[in-house]
This record gives C-alpha cells, structure tokens and sequence, in this order.
C-alpha cells in the first residue's frame, strides 16, 4: 500500500484564458468533459491498493480544492496549504513530515495534478515496479519514453539495469537544443523528466537532511507550527517564508546514489500549453481538434474552444481559438507558449482577466460578474444548498438582492427574515449583514452593488464558517 501525494500549485498560465491565477488548469476539465486534472489524476489510482491522497495546493486555491474532492467523497482526505510557493522539494518534504506524523511511514508516490495519461494499465505496471524498488530504500523517478525530439522537457540518462525492471539514473539533463535533443531520442538512452516520483517518506527525508538541511530545517520548523483548519493543514508563514526555494531534483535526486527510473510508456503529457491539448486531442478528418459549440468550413490542423457561444471558423489552418465569457484567444498554433506573454501584459495593467473569470467559485457557491460600470455593478449569485455567505458589511457599497430561484434567509441588520421568488431585498452601506441557503436547491439571485468602490476587498468579515475572517 501506498499513499498518493497530489501536487497542485501552479498557475497554468501556458493555457489562458480557461486556466487564470485563481482558477488554474488543475482544477479545470480540459480533456474529460467530466472531470478536472485532478480528478483525473485521483480516479486514474482506482484498482490500486493506496491510502487516501494528500493534496497540496495554494492557499488562494484551497476550496476548490476541497470541493473537487467532495464531489469524489473524498472530504477525509488531507490537504496541505502552501503559504508561499518554495518549489517541489519542500512541498514534498512538508507531505513526508505529515505522513511520518500520522505513525506509520509509507511509501509515498508524488504525482502532478495536471499531467495527462492515456494508457491506466501501463501506468499501474509501473507503479507496480517502482513500488519493489522503493520497498528497497531506493528514490525513483518515472521515465517516460520519448515520442518525439522535445526541447521543453529535462531528460534522464538511463544507467545499468536493476531488478524489477528499473534502471540507475546516470545523469539529469538541462532541457537541450533541438539537435541535441533528436541527438537522445536517436540514442534510446535518454527519457524525458516527468516529475513524478516513488520513495518511503523516511527515505526522503534523510537525503534531504543530507543535501539540502536548510530546506529541511525551514520545514519541519512550519510544520511545528502547523494548524488544522476544517478540511485543511496551515503550516506556519514566516517559517515556511524562509524555506530555501529548490526543486526535488536539484535538491535531492541529483544527488543521491540511490536514484533510479522506471521507464513509462503510457501516453503520458504534461498538458503544458494548447499545442499539447491539440496533440492528445480526438482530430476530426480536417485534424481538427473542436470543443464545445464549433463550426467549421475550410478549416485544418486547429483547436478550437467554445465555452459559452457559438464559434465559426472558415479559412483557417493551425491556430488555436479559445472563446470564454469574457476573452477570446487567437493564436498561431507554433506560438502558443508566448500566452505567458500576454498573461504578462494583463498584469502590468492591472487587469483582472489575468487572474479570474467573469465566474468565481467561493466555499458557498459560485457568482458570476454579469455587467459594471461607473458606480455600480451586477452579478448573478448561485448559493450552495445548506451554505452561508459570512457576516460582513462594506463600507463603500449598497446591494440590492432579486430571488430568482430558492429562498434566501437574509440577516439585514438585527432583522432575519426569509426572501422567496421574485422578491427583493435592499442592504444599505455600512449595514453588517449575511446570506444563506437554508433550503435543499441552489438559491439563485440577481446583485446589483452601487457605490463609490466595488472591489471585493471591500468586505469587513465578521463572522465566517469558511475561516476567512483574518482574511
């Protein structure tokens, strides 16, 4: 048995503008129509003997997090919140120290959240072989055989032959030159780096104390201090702030002798940009890859997304067209990787389309950004059956609430009262106030704000079930 340990931080800035700061590709359902990468991720271990997983995410992300593993019944599952990003070598170590802290030290295997691979039987062989050699102590790596001469990815070397069917890393390579890297694919000898990995959580842990001890130090001391909160793990700030930033390979793997890899031929893609969706997607006759509501005439070789309309294409060969609420991408299939680019420009203009959707997910529910302008805005709010907004009030704002489906129990001052269909509430400035659904549907209901400032960090909390109130 072993215990899943998902990495899911990451912003995914590679694929907007479905995957943004706030809502990164992780979470979103960019090859199954019913799942996101995580899910994916956690459904691909069925069959398998292993514990439930620990995730680790970012704070900001750490109730869609949550809800994505309520909707696979996996509440009891332990979620560590990464107050700052320090890279891949701390996260891990942060999952190992709270493996060993639970009394037991298993085996644990580190997968992305956001990879994608095609062929589960192959993947589960390979966990299969990797799990005898980490049973003996050693740190394995997934090596995943290489399809064509990739200049994005580092490489593994292999070495001599182990048992079990794995092999000793001879060395790890820098992402290479076009040449260089038809130069490995030519060779059979070199694989790409997939960042998934297999160890005992001990095992780990002294070779971190070994070749990176500052890392190691700075996390046990955050760990010292962690708290739990609901479904979440908060380690300490200003420890975890002074974590050296390295990732597991530069810090450890690179390093020890008990390195090896486990070849991986699986289908395996790390989902890193459109022209990768575009390569594992389903092609139409054209080569096309369409999602969503897509016509097409004279078109060839193209991804194209539709999200919330219809998207028409007629003359068009090797771009890619990304249609959401509130952006359309058009993109030169070959340069899909400047999007970072453009993420780039959004923030130094401080605009919002870098980080969120018109749609924000909240612990409560969800609300969508419908219209703004001067002095008010308007936004579609759906709350969650059971669930409450927290107690709060802003002090540049009033709000105007329209039912338009369910009932609403509002708390409007020292007033309570319940707000069915087609009614409407008005909550002045500074009025300390809450929402909730105390019914078995979604409540839907129309906002309109009008004020001075509407930003959301207009919002004094005074209570809250969610523990956002220090926020």
């Amino acid at each position: 048995m072993f215990l899943p340990v998902i990495m899911a931080g990451g912003s995914g800035s590679r694929l907007w503008p479905l995957s943004r700061q706030l809502n990164p590709k992780q979470f979103l359902p960019l090859v199954d129509a019913e799942q996101s990468l995580l899910q994916a991720t956690i459904t691909r271990l069925e069959g398998l003997d292993h514990h439930l997983p620990i995730l680790i995410c970012n704070e900001q992300h750490r109730f869609l997090a949550a809800e994505q593993l309520r909707q696979m019944e996996m509440e009891q599952a332990r979620i560590l919140l990464e107050p700052v990003g320090r890279n891949t070598a701390p996260a891990i170590a942060l999952a190992a120290l709270q493996a060993t802290a639970l009394g037991d030290d298993p085996i644990l295997l580190v997968l992305a959240a956001d990879h994608l691979i095609q062929d589960v039987e192959a993947f589960h062989a390979s966990i299969g072989r990797a799990l005898a050699l980490a049973e003996e102590g050693k740190l394995v790596t997934f090596a995943i055989v290489p399809t064509h001469p990739e200049v994005g990815f580092g490489y593994l070397e292999k070495g001599d032959a182990l048992g079990h069917g794995g092999f000793a890393v001879s060395r790890f390579v820098e992402k290479p030159d076009s040449d260089t890297a038809q130069m490995y694919l030519d060779s059979g000898q070199y694989f790409w780096n997939s960042g998934m990995f297999m160890f005992r959580a001990s095992r780990y842990l002294q070779e971190l104390e070994r070749f990176a001890p500052d890392i190691l130090r700075a996390c046990r001391a955050s760990f010292k201090g962690a708290q739990q909160d609901m479904h979440f793990t908060r380690v300490d700030l200003e420890a975890f702030t002074a974590c050296p930033e390295n990732s597991i390979d530069y810090a450890v793997m690179e390093h020890t002798t008990d390195a090896v890899m486990v070849p991986l031929d699986a289908g395996w893609s790390d989902v890193g940009s459109w022209s990768a969706l575009w390569d594992t997607g389903d092609k139409n006759a054209d080569g096309n890859v369409l999602k969503g509501d897509v016509l097409t005439e004279r078109t060839s070789s193209s991804y194209v997304h539709a999200t919330h309309r219809l998207v028409a294409t007629i003359g068009i060969d090797n771009l890619v067209i990304v249609e959401t609420k509130d952006v359309v991408l058009v993109a030169c299939k070959d340069h899909v990787q400047d999007v970072k680019k453009i993420v780039e420009q959004l923030k130094s203009c401080k605009r919002s389309e870098y980080a969120s959707h018109r749609e924000v997910y909240r612990p409560w529910g969800v609300y969508d950004s419908v219209d703004n302008g001067l002095r008010y805005q308007v936004k579609r709010i759906t709350v969650n059956p059971g669930a409450k907004l927290s107690v709060q009030m802003h002090h540049h704002r009033a709000e105007h609430w329209i039912v338009v489906s369910g009932t609403a129990r509002v708390t409007n001052g020292d007033k309570t009262y319940l707000v069915t269909e087609n009614q409407s509430t008005y909550i002045p400035i500074g009025q300390v106030h809450a929402l909730e659904n105390p019914g078995v549907i979604p409540l839907e209901l129309i906002e309109v704000q009008s004020g001075t400032y509407l930003g959301e960090d207009d919002i004094v909390r005074f209570e809250d079930r969610y523990g956002r109130v220090k926020e």
